[in-house]
């Protein structure tokens, strides 16, 4: 899994908190890369709920 910001960016309107594939419905349905895709894919735990993309990318530039 590859993250950029110009990638991780294309989430940042995602309905947050959100699930893996919540995520990529939200991907697929707002035009994102492929690459968004299939980092998002990639995650192992199905289950798990995110709060943030800060959650997917630790490195994620935060706004604060």
């Amino acid at each position: 899994m590859y993250w950029t910001l110009e990638l991780a960016s294309k989430l940042e309107d995602a309905p947050w908190p959100a699930t893996k594939d919540e995520l990529i419905d939200f991907a697929q349905r707002s035009g994102a890369p492929l690459e968004v895709i299939e980092n998002l894919q990639e995650i192992e735990d199905d289950t798990e709920v995110f709060e943030t993309i800060e959650d997917i990318w630790l490195d994620y530039p935060s706004k604060e």
